[in-house]
């Protein structure tokens, strides 16, 4: 009888436990497992627009965790502001089984500023929970509510987050007025949403099950060109008392221009002082020139995102008596520097970044990031980067160069390209006389000149790092093992806008060479040799996305011990893709070793059917860079 009451016992928690099971592992498909660290088992986006100025939004997922690269997924990460406020968070951890552990508790959410040590000022705070489980696989549940006082811009539905994640079903759901015009992009979805009426509403849903993980491919084009995604933006609007529309990039730019008009105006002593500033000047880029100048000596960047969610700007007399300001507010006084001397400009909006995508011209909305100025100079206009103390006037860089921009004018929004830095203009020369001594040790007397592109990362490190830190970086910079830099040097200089760095480096490296009996086997390319290959080619799924074209040129004389002489040469290198050029060569003069190497490449897509072409090519450079001369010592 006691037996029996156990075996009932067991049975009873057995199915208690199927029952209560609700995400267990075991029911993922197969093929969601493969190559992925994490699994999406359901992800619901709800958004409901009661109005032009006001939206509700619930997220609701469910992850599961296989491993610990994907711990940062399994965290509640809720942002709020001013114009958002967060509600009605729960979550649940759940074990392999599918068996809940525990859920959150409300003294278990955390609330913090989500300002950093940049900003001044800042209405962005986040709501955060994290189990922090480690007993995998695991799984985690949460659902939140956010609601939106106005609806500047609508979230984007991005079903599969990144590479290495999978997704079992996620589902975008849109309710909104009948007459509401819902104004919506999809990229890699196949057919069109859902739509239903349901009561006064409409509502639009899209869906998405079973996509497996996606293995990491370099260089690959942006993420909503390969994967699922639905961009969302509101046509009419309301913000703050504020209203507009976005029907287009001339209705975006009309309330841009209205949101911020009037706060322009100059004291009557900075005004003074604009016009002693530019009473000898002839030109209008001598003017720009010098109160760019004045702007850069005189204020300083802090980010201060308030204002009308971020987008409203401080008045120029704050920069004028505080002496910084955010993009916005230095862009504005920059702006009103030059309106006092006759100058006319326009704010532009962009979407900064070093590798950011491009923005998506035919689909207006709130793509951008950043403020910048423009300032029409008949066919050359002049960009100013109003929160860098140290750029030149005109110069763009990698931050904000080589994208379209948005400019704010009195007729409203329009899109225009900012300056494009091409393969010419990104530059890397480099000299290098070197001695290489019986036992292989090299010492060499490098000199470089970065233009353009090229430039850009060693001028943040000269500009941003303190002696110590530059002197560790300089200690590490090159890919050698055993080298010592002995001492460095840099100078900047420019072309025009384009600035350049000269670098000088004296350099030593043990054993280099290798010496092996009577021969001597050295690599002439010291340098520069390519580590890059193409090792997916033959299952690469996506193409390929260049973003920056250079052309780098290298010399270079080693002097090597007398007594020895050539025993097995590399053949010159010279491949042409059109878009991208490579040539090496390499002769004897005595006890000279003369190298050379071009490499050009211009900014491109290559489609993924010219993956085996392109990585035929990277192989062909690898095995030139890494191509060693044999040496062998004369008898006597």
């Amino acid at each position: 009888m006691k037996r029996k009451s156990i075996l009932f016992s067991l049975l009873f928690v057995s199915i208690a436990s199927i029952a209560f099971s609700q995400y267990p592992v075991s029911t993922i498909p197969a093929n969601l497992l493969q190559d992925a660290d994490m699994v999406i088992r359901q992800s619901n986006l709800d958004v409901l627009i009661k109005s032009k100025g006001n939206a509700i939004v619930r997220k609701h997922f469910v992850y599961t965790i296989l491993n610990s690269s994907a711990d940062d997924y399994a965290n509640c990460v809720a942002h709020y502001d001013k114009l958002s406020k967060v509600s009605n968070i729960e979550g649940n951890l759940y074990d392999a089984s599918g068996i809940k552990i525990r859920s959150i508790k409300k003294s278990e959410i955390k609330d913090y500023s989500n300002t950093s040590e940049s900003n001044l000022a800042d209405a962005d705070r986040v709501k955060f929970h994290s189990f922090s489980h480690k007993a995998y696989p695991y799984t985690v549940e949460y659902t939140y509510e956010i609601d939106y006082d106005g609806i500047f811009h609508l979230p984007s539905w991005i079903p599969v987050i990144n590479e290495k994640v999978s997704v079992q079903a996620s589902n975008l759901k849109i309710a909104a007025p009948a007459d509401y015009i819902l104004r919506f992009k999809s990229f890699n979805y196949t057919g069109e949403p859902q739509i239903t009426e349901v009561k006064k509403n409409k509502e639009y849903s899209w869906i998405l099950t079973n996509y497996p993980a996606l293995k990491e491919e370099v260089y690959a084009p942006s993420w909503h060109e390969i994967t699922p995604a639905v961009l969302l933006a509101p046509s009419n609007f309301e913000m703050q008392k504020y209203s507009g529309s976005m029907n287009n990039w001339q209705e975006f730019g009309n309330f841009m221009y209205q949101l911020n008009a009037g706060r322009d105006e100059l004291t009557a002593s900075v005004k003074e002082k604009v016009q002693s500033l530019t009473k000898n000047l002839s030109t209008t880029t001598e003017k720009v020139n010098i109160l760019y100048n004045f702007l850069q000596k005189n204020t300083r960047y802090i980010s201060i995102q308030l204002g009308i969610g971020g987008w409203q700007t401080l008045d120029a007399n704050f920069v004028a008596t505080n002496g910084y300001g955010d993009c916005k507010a230095l862009t504005n006084y920059m702006f009103a520097l030059l309106k006092e001397a006759g100058i006319k400009s326009h704010v532009a909006l962009v979407k900064a970044g070093r590798n950011e995508d491009e923005i998506i011209k035919d689909f207006t909305s709130n793509q951008f990031n950043h403020v910048i100025l423009c300032v029409p100079n008949n066919k050359d206009s002049i960009w100013l980067e109003c929160t860098n103390q140290n750029v030149l006037p005109g110069y763009m860089g990698s931050f904000t160069g080589n994208r379209n921009a948005l400019l704010i004018t009195e007729n409203g929004g329009v899109l225009v390209n900012t300056p494009a830095y091409k393969p010419k203009d990104n530059l890397q020369v480099r000299s290098i006389i070197a001695n290489v001594d019986e036992q292989g040790n090299l010492q060499a007397n490098i000199s470089t000149k970065y233009n353009g592109l090229q430039q850009d990362r060693l001028d943040g490190y000269l500009t941003q790092m303190s002696k110590e830190d530059l002197k560790s970086y300089m200690a590490n910079k090159f890919e050698l093992s055993s080298y010592e830099v002995e001492n460095y040097s840099h100078t900047k200089t420019s072309i025009g806008s384009l600035p350049s760095i000269s670098e000088e480096v004296k350099l030593k490296v043990a054993n280099y060479a290798s010496v092996t009996g009577k021969r001597l086997f050295i690599n002439p390319n010291i340098l520069s040799a390519s580590s890059f290959k193409i090792k997916d080619a033959s299952s690469r799924k996506f193409g390929f996305h260049f973003n920056m074209g250079f052309t780098d040129y290298d010399t270079v004389q080693i002097n090597i011990p007398l007594g020895y002489k050539a025993e097995s040469l590399p053949g010159n290198t010279e491949i042409n893709m059109g878009f991208a050029k490579f040539a090496s060569s390499v002769k004897i003069e005595g006890s000279k070793i003369i190298y050379t190497r071009y490499f050009y490449q211009e900014a491109v897509k290559v489609p993924a059917d010219k993956t085996k072409e392109l990585a035929a090519f990277f192989d062909k450079i690898y095995k030139a860079d890494h191509a060693r001369i044999v040496f062998v010592k004369e008898e006597g």
